[in-house]
């Protein structure tokens, strides 16, 4: 479809249609825009599901009074955020707007309009939670797993790459073995929009690392490549991860719910305040804008706020 394409005059006057033949015109290019997505951009398939989710619901709202995309304005999408107040935190409306900037800019690469109606739209303002981490004395506490059996061994390996590479957990159920270089003690990950970036290994992680690899033989089934496998011989998968951190923040005494991501960030966080180098943090992490890591200097912030307090005198109670 281009934007020569004449809207069929069976859609433009679609008012006494049902929401399927509504919906018509606003199909084809939302598919576009997720294929575009999925096969250019490489989005995971969890972006994937909320960009449609979004923009799923404001076409099943507009598409009643509107004939197409290309017909909504500024107004039209403001006016349906407003709409959607009394539904919707401003967490979410935030999301949906974003969703709608994003798409309608993939329309204007296309030529199939002229201006991106979505590009001011404005939302409420939300506080954005700072990341939780665990503190130096936690991790620690966490990675000490009990050397007990084959399970122990893998998550404690899982656990240490984690901690000493800071991956994001897509990144790690997705490595394989031929991803490490021994030699160098490093990883190459493939992260967000499938971009590549290397990463070093620690040396406990490269000993934990070596410690599974002895009895990886007896999980190998039908993916021999993937470098964490499970009892069923399969790839690792990261709901499996998740419950695996879980389980052994309890078993280890914790009272946190802790989650991969948090492993992330306590990574992000300790090293921050040992380096102080936010752009190194910034391409350890992979994040595109230096905007998304600068919250963890918020956590910096925090750390030495709490050492100001207790040892400064004139700070004391």
């Amino acid at each position: 479809m281009t934007s020569a394409d004449p809207i069929p005059s069976s859609v433009a006057t679609n008012t006494g249609n049902n929401e399927a033949d509504a919906l018509a015109a606003f199909t084809p290019w939302l598919s576009q825009f997720l294929d575009y997505l999925k096969f250019e951009r490489a989005y995971s398939k969890q972006t994937l599901s909320t960009y449609q989710q979004q923009l799923d619901s404001v076409a099943r709202q507009l598409a009643a009074s509107h004939s197409h995309w290309r017909e909504l304005t500024q107004q039209h999408l403001q006016q349906h955020l407003l709409s959607c107040r009394a539904s919707l935190k401003p967490r979410s409306l935030a999301l949906r707007a974003a969703a709608l900037r994003s798409f309608y800019r993939y329309l204007q690469q296309q030529k199939l309009i002229e201006q991106n109606p979505a590009l001011y739209l404005k939302v409420p303002k939300f506080d954005k939670p700072l990341p939780k981490n665990l503190d130096v004395d936690q991790m620690h506490k966490l990675l000490d797993l009990p050397k007990e059996d084959e399970l122990a061994c893998r998550d404690q390996a899982i656990l240490e790459l984690f901690y000493s590479s800071g991956l994001r957990l897509e990144e790690l159920v997705s490595a394989n073995i031929g991803d490490i270089t021994w030699s160098e003690k490093i990883i190459r990950v493939r992260g967000k929009g499938n971009k590549e970036r290397v990463l070093p290994i620690g040396r406990l992680a490269v000993t934990a690392l070596q410690r599974w690899l002895q009895i990886r033989p007896d999980f190998i089934g039908t993916e021999p490549e993937a470098l964490f496998l499970s009892r069923q011989k399969l790839r690792i998968s990261a709901r499996h991860v998740r419950n695996r951190v879980k389980l052994w923040a309890k078993r280890q005494g914790m009272d946190q719910n802790v989650h991969p991501h948090m492993l992330r960030h306590s990574f992000a966080s300790h090293l921050l305040e040992s380096s102080g180098d936010l752009r190194a943090v910034q391409e350890l992490l992979g994040h595109a804008n230096l905007s998304t890591t600068q919250v963890y200097t918020h956590l910096d912030f925090q750390h030495l706020a709490k050492v100001y307090d207790a040892a400064h005198p004139r700070a004391k109670k």
